[in-house]
């Protein structure tokens, strides 16, 4: 410091002499020698550097180089001189600084352009300065107040009193410059010679730009704006206003007029920081400017001029505060032009001008390069972002950042001639403004409105509720909010039709993408003011965009409508809302199917559809809960999208890619497939988002997708086409993400849903019906608080629906409702508690209007029921379970649900019995509360079966059910439930009480069997052609007669099973004789039904009733099992817990047991075998036996009458009469002691007209053996077991009773007789089996023969047992069997089957093995006598038969034949002639004849010739001969006669041969060539053969025995022989050697007479 004080002496010093110290140089200037002059400015600079300059000093430096300036010297130092002068210092003030100012504006226009551009920005800078300096001297005064004097309409514009002195400079310098722009002499800038506008506008704009504090602070200045530049800038802005394009082209009558680039750029910048920095001041003035720019975008006006104007529009966009100004000043205020609408109108006209206007944009089809197509879709080239509109093709430009508005043409300050615009370029510059415009506003208030809800939420939380304040706050509030209303009501119209279109326009993505969100923003910050109109005009726009282009859908169309109505002009312009063009060149990303009522064609969709349907989207999903009532238009749209895009619902609502096959038209791209995904995701996601909504919004939520269900069943009416399920899977979608507070939304959900379900279009009621069910069970699953447990009126409410859906008559929606039926069973049953008698009424709400499949699917509920359930309901429910079973047997629809349903019945049956104890607690407990109950009402109890106990009322029920099931018109059903019923009655009965056990036997079981013989008695005898679809119903059940047969059957056998097992128990019932005789009425009307199955299974429950033995203790068993067991409880059904095992004592209270001797003790000690008891039982066996002889009798007597074709009879079927025969040993055991002839007499009657009755032809395939089988049929096996029985009794039984022998016998040789002559039944034609038809009624007769043959063997069996019996041989049954055998033994061939007559024979020679002994025993007693003529015709009839074997006999067969002839002829030879005197000689005469007859006998006439030899019966014949020859040649002949006999029969022999042989030879020679006839030459071999069998015969015998006449006979036959050596049949050759050959014999020398003579 020591030297700085002196330093600044020495500057102050200078500065004081500085005039002196400055003269020489200036001097030096004066010289105008360039060398010195540069020196002397450079030292002056450098005085003016250290600020040792006064200003004085500064004067005449000024004045020197004013004189330098004006001869042209050194005019860049001298632009740096002053410009060092006045920026180092503030000496130069007043006229000094405007003569510097002056010289530099001088310099500028000089003809150098280095000179003019230095001098350019020197006069900037030096205006600059004069400005700072200002703002320096405003800082230097800031704390003193002072009275500013009020400005005056100034006239004197040179001084302005109340100014400092830089303020003054300052003012008269800005004053001066708007004289200049004016082109009017200035006052302060004194010596000017030149000046341009542009010049001059450009420098006010830097001063206003620069210094705005200036203008708003000091009022003179303010004045000036007002005054002055306003009015110059609008003075300057007329010929462009007044300009139209195309009006003056070249030759223009006033060239001023024309408007010129340079100045109107320049004011447009001018009027850009007017409005930015004093609007406040100049209100009046901006509205005027900004209406000026506003006309300037019009379409008449120049290219450029447009362009520089949506520039400074843009400057204007990005100011949301100036906008909300604007709207304030202007808008808001009456009387007042509607500025801001104004101005965001106009950039939507311009916008839309752009593309109107023909020369502004290409043509489309010129394809600019890089423009659409160029590349062609996916071609290599980047398509340049570019709008395009009806054939207009307009580039997209990045213009600037966003927010800022970065102008081009604006800044080309140096520009003379108007630029040509670039296309595209006014349009990214419009687009960009709309854009920033919608930003700011958006954000702006978005903004104001967090704080807004921050600070009262602050308010409320710090409980500062002064009431001042809070009216304060609540005006302001009102007061901003209306200002943003009125600036959303302002620009909306004009966004949304300028978006709307640029969106339509839009080929770019990302362009596109800032389209919507534009239109995102504004939708959702309308929806936060509450303004819906425009709210739903955006969206109506976003969802159009997202559909394909004149897409109808009503609910956008009559919102666009009353956007189109509202015509917003602009001085005249309207702006219309465009409706989208189709022609954009848009890329195709799918093909779908319109949703629509009537089918059309198809429809695409653009990637920028998809990108729109995205948006739409984000909206719902981002701002739901201010969408409110738009949610209609909203889900509309996406309903739409959804649907062509093929989507369709799945599980839970949420949408998912349909299949191909849905829609044949549906074409999507990859590029939308992988998108698909993504949409369906964000789908689900937006209705998951529901769950943060308020009530109020998620039920506009509700009602926007009930309303828009509603149009879809609307469409969906009377057309089978898929319909749109959107709306319902959304609604099944947001109900289950908002389960927490289902019961706000469950009424008018559900309500609505249900509706759908009634809907006659499938899908459309499936949906509903599925997201009425899905809601249900997620509703009971889901985990509420408190839990449904304790909330029974929540779980009621839930389960209601489920209720309501059964009064839905769509089979569909039963189903499904019945699925979930199941479904909750599976997964909630345990928790169901009071929902169960609802769930219940549910299962059991069908009809028989119903498919089967319902039923079938309510039937699985039920089992699920039945199986897993029972033991958690309530008690009192178990009945309804019973009905609601019973009612499912009762269905028709589908037959084995009823049977299963049947075995439920069975199943609960056994859950009852199991569970007998807690239920009957549980009902005893229940029965009391009801009883209080109905005490307190006076009114009696209202219950089924009232007296009884409550548990056996449920049985009642149970038995009422299956009561009603054994009667149903279905015979499966009336089959099952009656084997369920007396199943269970035996299974479970002992647990009724006995009382009970009455109502039982006569209201149950007897009642049954009375409704059941009336329904079989009347029912219908018509055939039933088949059993519903394709069943073929066997024939046996082809009647409804038939059908009901079979319930009859049943129901008779159950009756009479129960009448089995329980017979203690019902004999104590006091009125058993009575029941038993009902019993047996019941069994013989049956028995005599007209029906063959009733008839016989009435037997067999005769069979049953009388098979009732008493049970035979059994000490082995345990007592328990063993006392079960008598009762009839199946082992199965006996409790494991109950029964002992090994090593554990019964101690259980409630043992099984005990358990049922509580209910009836007295079943288990049988009653004693008093005589009393026994006498009973006497009663009860005749009672039997009279019921069996009057069915017996009545079934078996043969129709009087014809042939039975003037009426239709009944013949009993076979079964029936075999177990009507059957009967009698098992009831014969009874009644034995009583047994008298007489009934044995009743009892042949019947057992003969059993066995006569015939089979009809149509079930002898089932019943009769194939004819060449021998077997019985069971009826005959039962006839011949029934008479063995008795046979035997008689054998072991008393004298008296041995007299039924013959009887026996009688009876059985009738049986034998039908062998032969089959009985007759009436005067019924029968045919022989072999002749029936099967399908035509005729009556087949039975094949007799095995039973014949069988009966004949039991009569040999008999005989040989009973043969000496005195009852036998007194009865003369020896002669009966012969004379029965006679019959077969004669016809022989001609028996109906050969078995028959090789038995007889058979049996004859056993019979006879066995009677002739005993015969020739009681010769002498004449018993006999009779027999031998009937035995003798008996041999002659069988061996000389008149039938002839038939044609197709084989050889073997014939011998064997053969054989037993000889087999007889043996029998006499060694059973009777050798007893001749014990035996009547005309019978020994009668056999000798026959055999005689045989040794000749003559062949049969049809046999071949092969078979000549063997046909002949040689054999018989050689056996005849030599049986006949041994009784002729015997020593022991008797009697003459008889050796007569003999010797005669060989001469006759003889001469016979003799004859023959002579015939041959005579009739060979006359035949010549010719052959003899066949008969003629078997004849002749026959002859051969017998001579040599003589021959043989003679050889054996004695000789002493033969004739000498005979051997002159043998002898006598040779000669012939030999002349029939010459025959030519090779046969008779051979047989003439074998008779000729023994012959030999005789070649001997003749011996001595006497020798020979001795014989």
């Amino acid at each position: 410091d020591v030297f700085a004080e002196p330093v600044i002496h020495v500057q102050i010093a200078l500065k004081e002499n500085s005039s002196e110290v400055v003269q020489p140089f200036l001097m030096g200037c004066g010289t105008k020698e360039p060398k010195i002059t540069q020196l002397c400015l450079a030292a002056v600079q450098r005085l003016m550097t250290h600020e040792v300059v006064s200003e004085a000093a500064a004067g005449n430096i000024i004045n020197m180089l004013w004189q330098l300036m004006e001869n042209g010297l050194e005019e860049l130092k001298l632009l740096q001189t002053v410009l060092v002068l006045l920026t180092t210092n503030t000496v130069v003030h007043d006229e000094i600084l405007s003569k510097a100012i002056v010289l530099c504006f001088r310099l500028h226009f000089t003809k150098d352009n280095i000179t003019n551009n230095t001098a350019a920005a020197t006069v900037r800078q030096v205006v600059t300065v004069v400005f700072e300096r200002m703002v320096a001297e405003d800082e230097c005064f800031k704390g003193i107040v002072e009275q500013p004097t009020p400005v005056q309409g100034n006239t004197n514009r040179r001084s302005v009193s109340t100014l400092r002195p830089s303020a003054k400079d300052a003012y008269m310098l800005f004053q001066d410059l708007c004289q200049l722009v004016n082109a009017d002499a200035p006052y302060w800038l004194v010596g000017m010679t030149e000046m341009t506008r542009t010049f001059g506008l450009e420098l006010l704009e830097s001063v206003l730009n620069d210094f705005p504090g200036v203008f708003l602070q000091h009022q003179e200045f303010s004045f000036l704006l007002k005054e002055r530049v306003c009015p110059l800038v609008i003075k300057l802005f007329s010929p462009n206003i007044k300009f139209r394009q195309g009006s003056s082209s070249a030759a223009s009558p006033a060239p001023v007029e024309k408007p010129y680039f340079p100045i109107c750029m320049r004011l447009l910048r001018v009027v850009s920081v007017l409005i930015k920095h004093f609007y406040s001041l100049l209100v009046t003035e901006c509205e005027i400017f900004l209406s000026l720019l506003v006309k300037f975008l019009d379409g008449e006006k120049p290219q450029w001029l447009r362009a520089v104007a949506v520039e400074s529009v843009h400057r204007l966009c990005v100011q949301p505060h100036l906008l909300r100004s604007f709207c304030q000043s202007y808008d808001m205020k009456q009387h007042s032009t509607k500025v801001f609408r104004d101005i965001v109108n106009a950039l939507g006209s311009f916008i839309q001008s752009l593309f109107i206007v023909p020369n502004t944009g290409n043509p489309a089809a010129t394809n600019a390069p890089g423009g659409p197509g160029a590349g062609g879709q996916g071609g290599s080239l980047i398509t340049q972002a570019a709008f395009e509109y009806r054939g207009t093709w307009i580039p997209l430009m990045t213009v600037s950042v966003q927010g800022s508005a970065k102008a081009t043409y604006l800044e080309m300050l140096d520009k003379v001639e108007p630029p040509s615009i670039p296309e595209g370029y006014a349009m990214s510059v419009a687009f960009s403004a709309l854009l920033d415009l919608v930003r700011g506003i958006t954000s702006m208030i978005e903004r104001e409105l967090a704080k807004e809800e921050e600070e009262v939420a602050v308010h409320i939380g710090t409980n500062v509720y002064f009431l001042s304040t809070l009216l304060l706050t609540a005006v302001s509030l009102l007061e901003a909010h209306l200002v943003w209303e009125e600036m959303v009501s302002a620009c909306w119209c004009g966004l949304l039709a300028a978006l709307s279109l640029l969106l339509d326009a839009s080929t770019d993505e990302t362009a596109t993408e800032s389209i919507l969100k534009a239109e995102l923003t504004m939708a959702s910050l309308c929806g936060r003011l509450g303004l819906v109109t425009p709210r739903d005009a955006f969206i109506t726009a976003i969802c159009k965009a997202s559909l394909p282009p004149h897409y109808a859908l009503t609910v956008l169309s009559s919102n666009a409508t009353n956007l189109n109505n509202k015509a917003y002009s602009i001085q005249g312009q309207t702006v219309q809302i465009i409706s989208p063009s189709s022609e954009s060149h848009q890329q195709v990303v799918a093909v779908g199917q319109p949703l629509t009522v009537q089918p059309q064609g198809t429809v695409v969709l653009t990637a920028k559809n998809i990108q729109c349907m995205r948006t739409l989207l984000n909206l719902a999903h981002c701002h739901g809960a201010v969408l409110g009532t738009s949610w209609q238009l909203v889900l509309a749209t996406l309903q739409h999208l959804v649907w062509i895009l093929g989507l369709k619902p799945g599980v839970g609502g949420a949408l998912k890619p349909g299949r191909a096959v849905e829609g044949p038209s549906t074409v999507l791209t990859t590029a939308v497939m992988t998108d698909l995904p993504f949409i369906s995701n964000i789908l689900s996601r937006l209705f998951e988002s529901s769950q943060y909504l308020d009530d109020v919004s998620l039920h506009h939520l509700i009602n926007a997708l009930c309303s828009l269900s509603l149009e879809a069943m609307e469409m969906a009416y009377g057309t089978n086409k898929e319909p749109s399920l959107f709306a319902v899977a959304k609604l099944l979608e947001t109900g289950l993400v908002n389960m927490d507070r289902i019961e706000i939304l469950w009424r008018p959900l559900v309500g609505h849903l249900l509706e759908v379900c009634q809907h006659p279009n499938a899908r459309m009621r499936e949906w509903g019906a599925e997201a009425v069910t899905a809601l249900i069970k997620a509703g009971l699953a889901y985990k509420h608080n408190p839990p449904l447990a304790q909330n029974q009126r929540l779980q009621l409410l839930l389960l209601n629906p489920l209720k309501e859906l059964s009064n839905v008559l769509h089979a569909d929606i039963r189903q499904k409702q019945l699925e979930s039926v199941l479904q909750i069973l599976q997964s909630q049953g345990d928790s169901l508690g009071p929902g169960w008698p609802l769930v219940l009424g549910v299962i059991g709400a069908i009809r028989n209007d119903q498919g089967e499949s319902l039923i079938r699917t309510a039937f699985q509920c039920l089992q699920l029921v039945v199986t897993d359930f029972l033991p958690t309901m309530p008690c009192m429910c178990l009945q309804i379970v019973v009905d609601v079973a019973g009612s499912f047997g009762l269905q028709n629809q589908e037959l084995n649900i009823s049977l299963t349903s049947i075995g439920l019945l069975w199943n609960i049956s056994d859950y009852f019995f199991q569970r007998g104890e807690a239920i009957t607690q549980d009902l005893e407990r229940e029965e009391a509360a009801l009883q209080k109950q109905a005490r307190e009402k006076g009114e009696p109890l209202n219950r089924p079966f009232h007296p009884a106990p409550p548990f056996d009322c449920l049985w009642l029920c149970l038995y009422a059910k299956l009561g009603q099931l054994c009667v149903d018109p279905r015979p499966a059903v009336r089959k099952s439930a009656g084997q369920t019923m007396f199943s269970t009655i035996a299974a479970h009965g002992t647990l009724l009480q006995q009382s009970t056990w009455h109502i039982v036997v006569w209201k149950v079981l007897f009642h049954l069997l009375d409704c059941v013989r009336k329904s079989s008695t009347t029912a219908d005898k018509e055939k039933i052609e088949s059993g519903g679809g394709n069943i073929l119903i066997h024939h046996s059940r082809d009647t409804a007669e038939k059908q009901w047969a079979e319930t009859w059957v049943l129901t008779l056998a159950g009756v009479a099973r129960i009448f089995n097992t329980r017979r203690y128990l019902l004999q104590q019932l006091g009125d058993f004789f009575k029941a038993w005789e009902v019993l047996l009425d019941h069994i013989q009307s049956a028995a005599l039904s007209k029906n063959n199955e009733v008839s016989l299974a009435a037997l067999k429950s005769f069979q049953e009733i009388l098979q009732i033995g008493t049970p035979v203790k059994d000490s082995a068993m345990p007592t328990e099992a063993l006392a079960l067991a008598v009762m009839g409880v199946p082992p199965v059904l006996i409790d494991p817990l109950s029964a002992s095992g090994p090593g554990r004592h019964l101690l259980r209270s409630d043992s099984m047991l005990e358990r049922l001797t509580r209910y009836n003790g007295a079943e288990l000690q049988a009653p004693p075998q008093g005589e009393e008891s026994a006498l009973e039982d006497a009663a009860l066996w005749w009672s039997a036996w009279n019921t069996w002889y009057r069915t017996g009798t009545d079934s078996t007597r043969p129709p009087s009458g014809g042939t039975g074709t003037d009426r239709p009879f009944f013949v009993p079927s076979q079964p029936f009469l075999t177990a009507l025969v059957q009967i009698v040993p098992a009831l014969y055991q009874h009644i034995e002691t009583g047994f008298s002839m007489e009934d044995l007499r009743k009892l042949g009657v019947i057992l003969h007209g059993a066995v006569s009755i015939p089979i009809s032809s149509d079930a002898s395939p089932f019943i009769l053996p194939s004819y060449t089988e021998a077997v019985l049929t069971s009826l005959q096996e039962a006839v011949l077991t029934a008479l063995d029985v008795l046979q035997k009794a008689i054998c072991v039984g008393p004298e008296s009773l041995q007299v039924m022998y013959p009887a026996i016998f009688e009876q059985l040789l009738l049986f034998v007789e039908f062998s032969c002559k089959p009985p007759q039944y009436g005067k019924l034609e029968t045919k022989h089996v072999a002749n029936a038809k099967y399908n035509q009624a005729e009556w087949v007769a039975l094949n007799y023969v095995p039973f014949a043959e069988r009966s004949l063997e039991v009569v040999v069996d008999q005989y040989h047992k009973t043969a000496c019996h005195k009852a036998v041989i007194n009865e003369k049954v020896l002669q009966n069997i012969i004379k029965t055998l006679r019959m077969p033994l004669g016809l022989k061939y001609a028996c109906p089957s050969e078995s028959t007559w090789k038995l007889a024979v058979s049996s004859l020679l056993k019979v006879l093995s066995i009677g002739l002994p005993v015969a020739r025993q009681h010769a002498s007693s004449g018993m006999f006598e009779t027999m031998w003529p009937e035995l003798a015709n008996a041999f002659e009839d069988f061996l000389f038969t008149k039938s002839t074997p038939p044609d197709n006999v084989s050889i073997q067969e014939f011998q064997k034949n053969e054989a037993i002839d000889v087999e007889v002829v043996q029998l006499i030879s060694t059973e009777i002639l050798p007893f001749a005197n014990f035996i009547p000689k005309d019978f020994v005469g009668q056999i000798m004849t026959m055999l005689n007859k045989g040794s000749i006998h003559s062949q049969s006439s049809s046999f071949t010739e092969a078979e000549i030899d063997v046909r002949m019966r040689e054999e018989f014949s050689k056996v005849c001969f030599e049986t006949l020859l041994q009784f002729s040649f015997s020593n022991k002949v008797s009697t003459p006669q008889e050796g007569y006999i003999s010797r005669m029969a060989l001469s006759v022999l003889l001469k016979r041969s003799q004859d023959v042989l002579r015939r041959y030879v005579d009739d060979e020679r006359l035949s010549g060539r010719c052959p003899l006839p066949r008969q003629q030459v078997t004849e002749i071999i026959f002859v051969l053969k017998a001579i040599s069998t003589l021959m043989d015969s003679l050889k054996k015998t004695q000789p002493e025995n033969v004739d000498g006449t005979t051997w002159a006979q043998v002898i006598a036959l040779y000669p012939t022989l030999v002349e029939c050596i010459t025959c030519s049949s090779s046969e008779v050759s051979s047989a003439l050697k074998e008779a000729l050959g023994p012959f030999k014999d005789f070649m001997q020398p003749p011996v001595s007479r006497v020798q020979n003579g001795e014989s």
